[in-house]
């Protein structure tokens, strides 16, 4: 039996091809992942482990229950730990967001990539110098060398760089080396005097951490414990080096198993749509070997052994498939490493790595999701009457065999629609996203089952369409229905791709449309200013700000940590005065008035204290002194304006270092070039501070939707391609099945062009209707994940994307014309006479 299905596997090798492709492109998604992901961890954990070599032991600053804040790491404390016995040397390091602007003017690097740090005196172990010296003063700074090459500074060269906003134009005294894995993909580092450092950052005679290196002979632990005794317990947190770099490895490994999961979660998407084309072609090759089958079972087979050989020649399939899969994977992984490197987001150096749990997760993959996939085909093919199968005759379904097939699938559909509109009315969206993804996985199985009666009055509805076509029209129909169990398999491989590809697309359509009418109605102001990278800006800028010719209005958004009725929350100070004319928010209760100690609170913060408008409360500052507040008004909260906001001169005394998120400004002149040129001249182009319009606010939130929904389309792009493989196997072997009708089509007068048509049109009709049943499925999940998004995000509503759902039947319509290109030409090519004497 083992012979007869290797001698099988040969002599239908390639009608199996398509189903080697399937099985290669889901192996080589899954291997590649792991290639690419394990490589790139093992490079970070490498870079990780050169930056602790100049720390045996770190010092930190502890955390203070009782004061709710970290204590400091001062002078004194680096001076108590460089006298502690068996200590070679101390350093002590501050760092922080840093922007450098390139000779363009241009920001380098990408937003927490790009940092800054201090060097320690005149010769810092831990950056070497390539060229110059050290960063000596407030007028001198050092850049690494990665940025040099990109940027083509030189020592001597001027620079424009900023902290917090304000610009600063210091010259380049040096040019380092470092093996920081953010340098290495893409970012920056720049390195100051350890004053200058300090004073930037907010930490005037404070460090962030104290590096001790040991003697020779000194161990780590042995130090730690020196340490332990000599500093004071309740200030520090020790730990050693090589704790330090196995939690940035851990911390790393973490980071990838994130993308890692994304990754194997598609390219599960594209195994599992895999498994209809490895059914529908053992299927479809054992009934074309009914006879075969029977005059084994006649001899003496048993349909043990039936099943055996079936599955036997999936297993051969499978192992070439997966062999194949993981060397192309294994190409994946390192061609994603060299485009990751010409795109300049570039890794540390490293090398690729193949481990062994890639080599068996893949060969593990291929062979099983082939061997599973080709069982039911194997258990049908032992179950045929050796008698009826020699005398060709095919048992088709019972009545009663589809009546339960239909009733299973409409029970499986409507209990997943019944728990999907369940998870849609409750408040609790994290609550809800389980039971909704347990009611769509029941819906897709329920619509699956259901195909196979789903399809006759669909593709029926398209006749008045085909007719067009003539004969060609009508026999595609007829054939498209011939057998609805195929045509089911084949087009639920392509509705599962389309099915996601819509929904996701609806529901971020959806998300994108509500952030824009968020921005539109609740924001007057003309320009929002912002760090570029989100963090916080100096309270210098709002000042210079309200001072521009041309501004009439501004505020900055300023946030402060308070304590009202044991609770924390969290409070906003803003220019009272202006920041009505800056804002258009709802007022459900007293006036929008800002001013002493008045204040506007949110709906939902009003409601959780109980306040209205007139109610007063006590307010505990972050310096713990406390102050009485009455509530003015109560405004409708979203989530760009919510909670506590009161003027500033009444919070900002209880700050011990302002700073600002935003600063929004209104301009005399409104929004044009000139007014946003003026407020960057304001801030001497700071590299570092964003100045957008509401259009520029929501062309970035339209450009970060667009980039994740081009991502999601790639990753999902795999499954529609192999879909795409299962239409065109379907109807490579159909044509194979149906060649003495085919040559009996021509002998009567349909010419060459007439059956190219016939098939073209088949391919067409199967592929519409798996898009029609994943556009609808994905129009209907969109609108629940939508539901979800709407108790967070008040201003979402359902929008349909009718331009984009069209290009999707479109790109499935020119799938299935494509599909059928050599199925097509293969049956137009068949020789009449030898097609009607084929068996």
């Amino acid at each position: 039996m083992f012979r007869t299905a290797l001698r099988n596997v040969l002599a239908h090798k390639a009608r199996l091809l398509m189903t080697v492709l399937a099985v290669l492109l889901g192996v080589a998604f899954v291997s590649g992942t792991l290639v690419f992901t394990n490589t790139v961890s093992a490079a970070y954990e490498k870079s990780s482990t050169k930056g602790f070599e100049e720390v045996d032991v770190a010092v930190t600053a502890a955390w203070n229950e009782d004061d709710d804040e970290s204590a400091e790491l001062t002078p004194a404390l680096l001076d108590r730990a460089e006298r502690t016995e068996g200590v070679a040397s101390v350093i002590g390091s501050v760092s922080g967001f840093t922007a450098l602007a390139d000779k363009n003017g241009d920001p380098v690097g990408n937003g927490w990539q790009v940092q800054g740090a201090n060097y320690w005196g005149t010769d810092d172990p831990r950056y070497p110098m390539a060229e110059g010296h050290a960063p000596e003063n407030d007028g001198e700074v050092a850049i690494d060398s990665e940025t040099a090459a990109r940027t083509g500074y030189e020592v001597g060269d001027q620079v424009r760089m900023s902290v917090d906003g304000p610009v600063l134009t210091p010259t380049i005294s040096g040019i380092f080396t470092t093996d920081d894995g953010n340098v290495a993909a893409g970012g920056s580092l720049t390195l100051f005097d350890t004053d200058t450092a300090q004073k930037l950052y907010g930490k005037t005679g404070r460090y962030d951490q104290i590096a001790v290196k040991a003697k020779p002979g000194v161990s780590q632990t042995a130090l730690l414990a020196a340490l332990e005794k000599s500093l004071p317990k309740d200030t520090v947190e020790l730990e050693t080096g090589q704790a330090l770099a196995d939690e940035q490895a851990a911390v790393t490994a973490r980071s990838m198993d994130s993308l890692k999961q994304i990754l194997l979660v598609a390219a599960g998407i594209s195994l599992f749509v895999g498994t209809f084309l490895i059914a529908n072609t053992f299927g479809m090759l054992v009934a074309q070997r009914t006879k075969e089958l029977a005059l084994l079972r006649a001899v003496g087979a048993s349909r043990r052994q039936v099943t055996r050989s079936v599955l036997f020649e999936a297993f051969v399939v499978g192992v070439v498939a997966a062999v194949t899969g993981l060397v192309a994977g294994i190409g994946i992984g390192a061609g994603l490493r060299s485009l990751m490197g010409s795109v300049g987001a570039g890794l540390p150096d490293g090398p690729l790595v193949v481990s062994p749990s890639t080599v068996v997760a893949a060969l593990a993959v291929g062979v099983l999701i082939t061997v599973l996939a080709a069982w039911l085909p194997g258990r049908r093919a032992a179950k045929i009457p050796p008698v009826a199968a020699m005398n060709s005759v095919h048992a088709a379904p019972s009545t009663k065999s589809l009546v339960l097939r239909n009733t299973v699938g409409a029970l499986f559909t409507a209990a997943g629609a019944a728990v999907v509109l369940a998870a849609t009315t409750t408040d609790d969206a994290s609550g809800a996203q389980a039971p909704m993804a347990l009611g769509a996985g029941l819906i897709v199985i329920g619509v699956f089952v259901l195909t196979p009666l789903l399809s006759r009055p669909l593709i029926a509805a398209a006749a008045p369409v085909l007719r067009v076509f003539g004969i060609s029209g009508k026999l595609a129909r007829q054939n498209a229905v011939r057998n609805p169990r195929r045509t089911a398999a084949t087009a639920s491989a392509l509705m599962i791709g389309l099915t996601l590809i819509t929904g996701l697309t609806v529901a971020a359509v959806g998300v994108q449309s509500a952030i824009d009418k968020m921005a539109s109605g609740s924001i007057r102001a003309d320009y929002v200013v912002s760090m570029a990278n989100g963090s916080y800006l100096s309270p210098d800028v709002a000042e210079n700000l309200s001072g521009v010719d041309g501004v009439t209005a501004s505020s900055p958004m300023r946030n402060s940590y308070s304590e009202i009725d044991g609770r924390d929350e969290y409070l906003t100070g803003v220019t009272g005065s202006e920041f009505r004319e800056l804002t258009d928010l709802p007022v459900r209760d007293g006036a929008f008035e800002i001013s002493g100690t008045r204040v506007v609170v949110d709906e939902e913060t009003a409601k959780e204290h109980g306040w209205k408008a007139g109610s007063a409360f006590t307010v505990a500052y972050d310096d713990e002194k406390k102050q009485r507040l009455t509530v003015a008004g109560v405004y409708e909260g979203n989530e760009m304006f919510r909670g506590i906001m009161l003027d500033l001169p009444t919070l900002t005394p209880h700050i011990a270092d302002p700073v600002d998120m935003q600063v929004m400004v209104k301009m005399s002149g409104g929004v044009s070039d000139a007014s946003k040129d003026t407020l960057r001249k304001a801030l001497d182009d700071s590299p570092a501070v964003a100045v957008q319009d509401k259009q520029d606010i929501s062309d970035g939130i339209a450009q970060m939707v667009t980039l994740m929904l081009n991502i999601l389309y790639g990753l999902l792009g795999m499954a529609v391609i192999v879909a795409v493989l299962g239409v065109v196997n379907t109807l490579a072997l159909s044509v194979f099945e149906r060649s003495q009708e085919i040559g009996m089509l021509r002998a009567i007068g349909l010419d060459r062009r007439g059956i190219k048509r016939m098939v073209r049109l088949e391919s067409l009709i199967i592929s519409l209707f798996g898009a029609v049943l994943g556009i609808g499925l994905g129009i209907f999940f969109g609108w629940a994940a939508g539901e979800l998004v709407g108790t967070e995000l008040s201003t979402y509503e359902l929008v349909v994307p009718w331009g984009r759902i069209a290009l999707f039947l479109l790109l499935a319509a020119t799938v299935g014309v494509l599909a059928a290109l050599w199925p097509a030409r293969r049956a137009a090519r068949l020789n009449p006479l030898t097609a009607i004497k084929s068996e």
